[in-house]
């Protein structure tokens, strides 16, 4: 793969015990045909050295190795970091439980030739066991109620018809971004880990003058939660998981200072703890009060920089 830094790639891959899941979506890299990008990938301390499982089986990458998991944000971070020292003109942050069309590159840096005000595209993102149904067709912010909207969920592709190519935020399942916009705005937001980063870093990105965009003709297909649907004691999503989407969606609202936001998601989260009451779902239970006690009173935190 060529390099010019005039219209060079970076793919950012994180890796945190999902070899199987990577392994296909650096297969379906190989045959993308944009020719000058490289693919990052950053291991997140998997338990088995699952990065230089990667790296033997695809010596083109090039493999960051981290000593503990950083979650979404903190991973993706080092290899954006890595990513603006080798001086790449665009970024992307993609899933390792994806796969993609061999030409959604090269359509989607099409676009950000053709207008300068982009800061973010967003491919179309089916499900990958349901090709012909929609798993993201961008993101709508709602900002009176402080709430994420994800377009054309579930919809059937073929019959789906998007008002604008024109979006609030992009899902960081697959986002390209601009050097520009990333050293305007700063880079992800570590102390969220996981959950909302993305919808975070957009609607900063845009607060910076950037437009985000769709590019529907370029496809990728996603497992969706590989790295959350494992088994646990109370189901297939962990506690965890929980805590941190709750508490970062009070993050997030501070950060947008969207007032009826609080009530709105307060009154969701309420829900959750009567379902868990009544189904016995005691460490979830918490996870969800724990994450509503942290998301409204932690101090938040300066978004990192580079250099």
């Amino acid at each position: 793969m060529a390099f010019t830094p005039d219209s060079s790639v970076a793919i950012i891959l994180v890796n945190w015990n999902g070899l199987e899941f990577t392994r296909a979506c650096l297969a379906s890299l190989e045959k993308v045909d944009y020719p000058d990008f490289q693919v990052i990938v950053v291991d997140n301390a998997s338990q088995n050295p699952e990065g230089k499982l990667l790296k033997e089986a695809f010596p083109h990458i090039l493999l960051l190795e981290n000593e503990q998991n950083l979650g979404f944000a903190g991973g993706n971070n080092v290899g954006i970091r890595k990513a603006l020292e080798m001086g790449f003109s665009h970024i992307m942050l993609l899933n390792n439980d994806t796969e993609v069309e061999a030409d959604f590159l090269g359509k989607m840096m099409l676009d950000f030739s053709k207008s300068p005000k982009l800061g973010i595209l967003q491919p179309m993102i089916c499900f990958l066991d349901k090709p012909e149904i929609i798993w993201s067709g961008g993101g709508k912010w709602v900002s009176w109620l402080g709430r994420a909207k994800t377009l054309g969920d579930r919809k059937a592709l073929e019959s789906y018809q998007h008002k604008s190519n024109q979006l609030d935020w992009a899902t960081g399942c697959c986002m390209l971004l601009s050097r520009e916009a990333i050293l305007k705005a700063g880079l992800l937001n570590e102390q969220y880990f996981a959950y909302f980063e993305d919808v975070e870093w957009s609607l900063r990105i845009r607060k910076y003058g950037f437009e985000i965009g769709l590019v529907p003709d370029a496809k990728i297909y996603h497992e969706a939660g590989a790295s959350s649907k494992k088994s646990h004691s109370e189901g297939a999503l962990s506690a965890s998981v929980f805590y941190y989407h709750v508490r970062n969606q009070f993050f997030l609202l501070r950060s947008q200072k969207a007032r009826l936001g609080f009530i709105y998601h307060l009154g969701r989260f309420k829900l959750w703890i009567f379902y868990f009451l009544l189904r016995g779902r005691f460490q979830k239970l918490k996870a969800v009060s724990t994450g509503i006690k942290d998301g409204l009173f932690t101090p938040l935190k300066p978004t990192p920089r580079w250099p």
